[in-house]
């Protein structure tokens, strides 16, 4: 009888420490990393942000090496827009995954998600502000996308030439 209760017991002892382990892990009030996304054409940025030393990477390779260097004064346009970015970005780490379109569509993808990851992780309503007067862009995606071909004609509006002879 005795046997009974200590399994009981430690059956008990068992479930609740199994309660203990499921309960969900409180998070602090600074977030630990942000991801956002941002599109443009048919390229699509994947920001991942977290606290760091200040490393920006896109694709694995850091973005002071990217070539053309117009594509990369566009990634790195919403660190020039404002003090408070530039800052911010000092003491974090973003990395960018971009996929997709052209070389042009993928450096403004990536401004897009750069920009909107640190609004998400800065928290301000002025940094937000300030990139909405300078360029929409940089947190508004584009909606405009390439018009599909159709059947009578070489591109999505142009039509054959037609011989009357």
């Amino acid at each position: 009888m005795e046997v009974v209760q200590e399994q009981q017991q430690s059956v008990a002892e068992q479930q609740a420490q199994k309660k203990k382990k499921a309960a969900p892990r409180k998070r602090s009030s600074k977030k630990e990393s942000i991801v956002t996304r941002a599109k443009r054409k048919e390229a699509i940025a994947r920001a991942y942000i977290k606290a760091g030393k200040g490393r920006i990477s896109v694709n694995g390779i850091s973005v002071e090496v990217i070539k053309p260097n117009a594509a990369r004064d566009l990634m790195i346009e919403p660190l020039r827009v404002s003090d408070s970015a530039r800052d911010a970005a000092r003491k974090l780490d973003i990395l960018v995954n971009v996929s997709g379109g052209g070389v042009s569509a993928q450096a403004q993808a990536v401004r897009g998600a750069i920009a909107k990851g640190l609004v998400e992780f800065v928290g301000t309503e002025s940094l937000k502000r300030e990139f909405l007067n300078y360029d929409r862009s940089f947190l508004v995606d584009d909606p405009r996308r390439v018009e599909p071909k159709k059947f009578k004609g070489p591109k999505a509006r142009a039509r054959f030439q037609t011989s009357y002879r």
